[in-house]
This record gives structure tokens, sequence and C-alpha cells, in this order.
């Protein structure tokens, strides 16, 4: 186990579909193991493999008293209330801008194991079984904000201290209606 530096806005793996997991094996358990250590490290509610340069579907997780990983995620949308509220993420450090998202969701995937496991999450844990399914599909919450905070927020991290200058283009998910400001 050990923390890991997390990519930052700008590399291209963050904008790159990650590739689902087949071997279950040492190396996923050792990847899920740097993905919760540097999650706790940073003070993260979630962190995703790409976020960490590896292009598997995985992701840890650790909000409103739940923890845990999936591996090769998906999700159902429980109802059609929506929330909106303040979303930031690990490689965009220090920012955070409203971000609409499913208000409950449904996650099915595999623990590092390869057993079934199944998440049912609101509020913060939905928001953010959304957000890391997302950096599994090369999305970015940026590309969920509406066009005029999305503005603000790049203007905001051009001016970051952490900011390299690279600045990829946005994409859209395969998740219709996915935190867009309907």
């Amino acid at each position: 186990m050990t923390v890991q530096p997390i990519r930052l806005f700008g590399d291209p793996v963050l904008r790159t579909a990650a590739v689902e997991v087949t071997d279950f094996d040492a190396e996923l358990r050792t990847l899920v193991k740097d993905l919760w250590e540097t999650m706790r490290d940073a003070g993260g509610a979630g962190l995703a493999a790409p976020q960490l340069g590896v292009g598997l579907r995985v992701f840890t997780y650790h909000c409103d008293g739940f923890a845990g990983h999936l591996v090769n995620p998906t999700f159902d949308v429980v109802g059609e209330e929506f929330q909106d509220g303040p979303e930031g993420c690990l490689s965009i450090p220090g920012m955070s801008w409203d971000c609409r998202r499913h208000l409950h969701v449904v996650a099915k995937g595999w623990n590092m194991h390869g057993d079934p496991v199944e998440v049912e999450g609101s509020d913060l844990l939905a928001r953010c079984i959304q957000h890391e399914t997302d950096h599994l599909d090369g999305v970015l919450f940026l590309d969920r904000l509406d066009a005029e905070t999305r503005k603000d927020a790049m203007k905001a991290i051009r001016q970051a201290e952490w900011f390299d200058g690279t600045v990829p283009t946005l994409k859209q998910s395969p998740h219709p209606l996915f935190g867009r400001a309907n």
C-alpha cells in the first residue's frame, strides 16, 4: 500500500475511457489498496484508477458513512429526482462548483476478489458513484456544469498554481441526462 501521486486536470489519462478489469489478481488488490491509501491521504470522498494513471475500471469511495470499492461498476438511476450541490475533484485540487446529479443510484460491480457487489446510494454517496464512474468513462465533472459555470471554472483553473496550461476538450458522458442542467 502506497500513497501515489494524483494526476491533475490536463493529463490525457483523465480523458481516456478505462478498460474493464479481467484479472482479479494480486496486482488488482494492490491497486485497490493504493487507491484507498491515496484517497484517504488526500482527504477525498472517492478516487478512480485513471487518477493514478491506471486505465482500469476501478474506484474507491468513503462518504456518508459508507466505504469500499467497485470494479467494473455500472449504475442505474432510481427515481427522477436530482440534486444540485458543490462538487470537487482530487484532480482539480482546492476547487468546487455546483453540479447537478441524480439523487439516488444503485451501483453494481465486483470487489477486488471477483465477488459481486451492489451499493445503493443517495445524496453524497450517489454523487460520488456518478462522479467516479464518470472518471472511468474519461469524463470530468466540469463537463456536467452549465456553460456559464464551466467558463468560470476554466478561468479559475487557468489561474491555479498547479495548472500546467494543457486544456483538454470537454466530453459528453455516455449516461443520458447525467448531471445536465435540465
